[in-house]
């Protein structure tokens, strides 16, 4: 009996082993066991989302692309200006800035509305400290001598005059005026010298603005003649100043804009000098753009188009990321879920935009936002 089951089971293993062959028409299917564990593999990796190929390509669904806000645009091989990159920093307008200086070694007094400090608002005109004058005992008892023997003097001259006036009429008019004459100098010197003793001077707001610098002063301080004690800026009204190396770039020059950080400015050219300044020339602008972010002081890159012509592509700033070997590089969208990065040579063409003079085609499409998420891919 036992021998009986043992042929039935081997029976029906055959059977069923035959089956799927004799379905398939007798085809040799040897391979197909390599083959289908490769594509299940490869087809369950795409489908978990963004990775990067073998090829080194990314491949990136189509909603990971819709999440991530990818944006691309076709760019174009055109002629575009040529631009130079200057090395700039970021100054007060000469037309709307001032420099309060000390006149004379003093005592710093607060003015009718305290010390001024840094980013206070102040009109032309307006007072905003008094210096009191400082000597040494030897120079402030010369001029209290001085004071003394004026003093003298106009009691003198007094007398003279009452004396006349009492005398008119005996005495010759012109005689009468010369009197009051020095009698009304001397009083006049008797002011200036008492007030360079006792007096304080104001000093004022030479231009509207804000006190960008207040140089740390604190009420009766000491200060040296011609030292500066305070900057006022027009915040609305700033200015750059660029130095160029080619004494051509003022001629050829077309427009001009900076990059403060990740910051754009736009300037207008208001024009550069004819005298070499560390051999170069220095070029002034004034920044365009309303409540720009800068601060004077700050350096920043200065891009002037001239009137010279490149061929490239022109892409946003925004588009570059820098590759594994710190090359730059640009994204390209060469299929529906794939995207290549390619290396690339470029030329400055404004603060937002560069040309692209190697590494691209007439009719690529470029990642101009998302670009810098696509190379965090792995």
């Amino acid at each position: 009996m036992k021998r009986t089951y043992l042929s039935s089971m081997v029976t029906l293993a055959l059977v069923v082993l035959s089956g799927p062959a004799a379905a398939h028409g007798d085809e040799d299917h040897s391979s197909d066991a390599k083959k289908a564990p490769t594509a299940a593999v490869t087809g369950a990796a795409i489908s978990d989302g963004p990775q990067r190929l073998a090829d080194g390509s990314l491949f990136l669904p189509k909603p990971v692309q819709r999440r991530l806000g990818i944006r691309t645009v076709q760019v174009r091989s055109a002629e575009l200006a040529a631009s130079i990159e200057l090395s700039g920093t970021v100054i007060a307008d000469p037309e709307t800035s001032g420099r309060v200086q000390a006149p004379f070694s003093g005592s710093v007094l607060p003015g009718p509305k305290g010390m001024p400090v840094a980013g206070r608002e102040v009109a032309k005109g307006e007072i905003l400290v008094y210096l009191r004058p400082v000597a040494s005992a030897i120079e402030r008892g010369n001029q209290k001598a001085q004071l003394a023997e004026l003093e003298a003097q106009l009691a003198i001259a007094d007398g003279r005059v009452r004396r006349f006036e009492q005398l008119e009429g005996a005495i010759p008019q012109k005689e009468i005026e010369a009197a009051k004459i020095e009698r009304a100098a001397l009083r006049q010197r008797r002011g200036f010298v008492a007030a360079s003793i006792d007096s304080a001077e104001p000093l004022r707001a030479p231009a509207a603005g804000v006190v960008s610098a207040s140089h740390h002063l604190l009420a009766g301080q000491i200060v040296d003649a011609r030292e500066t004690l305070f900057e006022i800026v027009d915040p609305a009204r700033l200015a750059v100043e660029a130095l160029a190396y080619d004494a051509a770039i003022a001629t050829s020059l077309q427009s001009a804009s900076a990059l403060a950080g990740e910051t754009a400015l736009e300037l207008k050219f208001i024009g550069g000098g004819r005298q070499l300044r560390e051999q170069a020339l220095p070029l002034l602008f004034r920044v365009a753009t309303r409540d720009a972010p800068v601060a004077v002081g700050q350096p920043v890159k200065v891009i002037v188009r001239t009137t010279r012509g490149i061929k490239g592509e022109a892409v946003p700033r925004q588009a570059l990321t820098k590759g594994g070997a710190g090359e730059t590089a640009v994204w390209v969208h060469v299929e529906a879920e794939r995207f290549v990065a390619r290396r690339v040579r470029i030329q400055s063409l404004d603060a937002a935009n560069v040309a692209v003079i190697e590494g691209l085609h007439d009719g690529d499409r470029v990642v101009t936002e998302g670009a810098s998420l696509l190379s965090q891919v792995r």
